[in-house]
C-alpha cells in the first residue's frame, strides 16, 4: 500500500468517528432486543433471530436506492456541484414510499412463510407470525431514515445520522422493557401497561423507527442541515430514478443474494437438532448478534471510505480515492483483532450473560471461538466492498455475493454441520470460508484500480 497522508487519515478517522457511533447503537439495539428474549426463552430468541433477518432483508431492498444516491451525491458534492447533489436527494427520497409499500407489502406476505421455512410450529409459528407482521409495519418508516441517512453521508455529514440513532435506540430500549415487562404507576401498585412478553420487544421497536422517520424528516428540510430541501427537489425525476438504480440494482442484488445465502443457512441450523426451537439456533443468534461488535464498527470506517472515495473521484483525485480504502483498512484492523481475542477468550461469559439455559452455552461457545478466528478477514471483505459502492462499482461484488453466499456458505456448513454431524461448529465453518473467499476477491479487485473508471 502507497504512504497515507497525515490529512487523509484525520478525515477518515473524523467521518468513522459519528457513524462508529452510530453502528454502537445499532448494536445495542440487537444485543439488548436478544437479552430480552433470552430472560423469557428458547423460542422467543428464535423469534427475535427471525425478525433480524427479516429487518435485514428489508434494508436490502432499500439500499436499491441508498447505495446509488450515495454513490451519486458525493461524487457531486466532490465536484462542488451542491444544488445538483440537493436534487438528487429529493428525487431518492421522493422513491421511499413507493419502495416501502412494497417492502411492507413483501414482509407481510411472507410473515406466514419464513416461519413455515424454519419448521416453526403451533404456538412458537403463531408468535413469530405476529411479530413479522408488527415488524413490517416499522420497515415503512425505516426506509425513509436509512434513504435520509445516505443522502446526508454522500455530502460527507455523518453525525446527523447519529443524532436520529440516539433518539430511536434511547425509545427502543426504554419502551420496549416497560412493555415486556409491564409497569405500574409510580408510586402504586395499579398496573400501567400490562406485560405483553416478546410482542413488546417489537412494538417498542416500532414506535422507535416512527419516532426516527419523523425525526429524520425534520432535518432533512431543516435550513441548518447541509441538504436544506425544499418541497419542489421532492419529485419523481425519470433520469434521476435511471442513474441511481443504474447503481444501486446490483447492491440491491447482492444484498438479496446475501439475504437468501444467510436464510438457506439458518435453515440449515434450523436442521441441525431440534429445529427452530432448539438450543442450537437460540446459541446461533445469540453468536452472530455478539459478532456484530466486531463488524459494526468496521461497517463505519467502510462507510467513511465509500463517501472518500466518491468525493474523491468527483475531485478527479484518484490517488486519494485508491487510498482511502487502504486508510480505513489501516484504522480498524486492528480493532478486528483485538475483538478475535476478546471472543475467544471470553466466549463462556458472554454465553452465560446472554442466555438462561446451559444448554445454549455448552453448544455456542466452542462454535463462537471457531468463529472469532474469521474477524480480520470479515473487516476486509467489509471495508473494501464499501469502497467499491462508494465509487458505484456494485456488479463484482454481487458476483463475489452470488459465490459466497449462497454457493460456499450454504454447501460448505451443510456439508460440515449436517452431513459430517459436526453441529453449530461444521455449520459455521461454512461461514468463515465464505468470508475468507470473498475478502480475498474484494482485495483483488480493489487494489486491481480498474473500479476508479467507474461512471455513475
Amino acid at each position: 500500500m502507497p504512504p497515507i497522508s497525515v490529512g487523509l487519515r484525520r478525515q477518515m478517522f473524523l467521518l468513522a468517528l459519528p457513524v462508529l457511533g452510530e453502528q454502537l447503537l445499532t448494536f445495542c439495539i440487537d444485543l439488548f432486543d436478544v437479552y430480552l428474549s433470552g430472560q423469557i426463552g428458547k423460542s422467543e430468541t428464535a423469534a427475535v433471530g427471525l425478525a433480524g433477518y427479516i429487518t435485514w432483508l428489508a434494508s436490502m431492498i432499500f439500499s436499491l436506492v441508498g447505495v446509488g444516491t450515495t454513490a451519486i451525491i458525493a461524487r457531486e458534492w466532490g465536484a462542488a456541484r451542491f444544488d445538483d447533489a440537493r436534487r438528487v436527494a429529493g428525487r431518492s427520497l421522493a422513491m421511499v414510499p413507493i419502495i416501502g409499500l412494497l417492502v411492507f407489502s413483501l414482509l407481510q406476505l411472507m410473515a406466514t412463510v419464513f416461519p413455515r421455512l424454519l419448521t416453526m410450529e403451533g404456538n412458537q409459528q403463531q408468535i413469530a407470525v405476529t411479530f413479522l407482521r408488527i415488524d413490517a409495519c416499522g420497515e415503512l418508516f425505516r426506509g425513509w431514515t436509512l434513504i435520509s441517512a445516505a443522502c446526508f453521508r454522500g455530502t460527507g455529514d455523518m453525525l446527523t445520522p447519529l443524532k436520529v440513532l440516539v433518539t430511536t435506540n434511547l425509545i427502543n430500549m426504554c419502551l420496549s422493557t416497560m412493555l415486556v415487562w409491564g409497569c405500574n404507576w409510580p408510586g402504586t401498585t395499579i398496573p400501567l401497561i400490562a406485560p405483553q412478553g416478546v410482542i413488546g420487544i417489537v412494538i417498542g421497536t416500532t414506535t422507535a423507527h416512527v419516532s426516527g422517520a419523523m425525526l429524520m424528516a425534520s432535518l432533512v428540510v431543516s435550513r441548518r442541515s447541509r441538504l436544506h430541501l425544499t418541497l419542489h427537489d421532492f419529485q419523481l425525476h425519470r433520469p434521476t430514478i435511471c442513474r441511481v438504480l443504474r447503481i444501486g440494482g446490483p447492491a440491491a442484488l447482492g444484498g438479496l443474494c446475501t439475504f437468501i445465502g444467510h436464510f438457506s443457512f439458518l435453515m440449515v441450523i434450523a436442521r441441525l437438532s431440534k429445529g427452530f426451537d432448539g438450543a442450537v439456533m437460540a446459541a446461533h443468534v445469540v453468536g452472530v448478534r455478539i459478532e456484530s461488535l466486531s463488524y459494526l464498527p468496521v461497517e463505519a470506517f467502510g462507510i467513511a471510505a465509500a463517501t472518500m472515495v466518491g468525493q474523491s473521484l468527483g475531485a478527479h483525485q484518484i490517488e486519494r480515492a485508491k487510498q482511502a480504502g487502504h486508510e480505513a483498512i489501516r484504522q480498524c484492523l486492528w480493532y478486528a483483532g483485538m475483538m478475535s481475542i476478546l471472543f475467544f477468550c471470553f466466549a463462556p461469559q458472554i454465553y452465560q450473560r446472554m442466555h438462561s439455559d446451559p444448554l445454549v452455552a455448552q453448544i455456542g461457545v466452542p462454535a463462537f471461538r471457531l468463529m472469532s478466528l474469521y474477524q480480520i478477514p470479515n473487516a476486509i471483505l467489509i471495508v473494501y466492498v464499501n469502497a467499491l459502492r462508494g465509487a458505484g462499482d456494485t456488479r463484482f461484488p454481487l458476483g463475489c455475493a452470488l459465490l459466497g453466499n449462497i454457493l460456499i456458505r450454504v454447501s460448505v456448513g451443510y456439508f460440515c454441520g449436517v452431513y459430517l454431524q459436526l453441529g453449530l461448529m461444521g455449520a459455521w465453518i461454512g461461514m468463515g470460508a465464505d468470508n475468507i473467499v470473498r475478502s480475498i476477491l474484494v482485495s483483488w479487485r480493489y487494489l486491481g484500480g480498474r473500479w476508479t473508471r467507474t461512471t455513475v
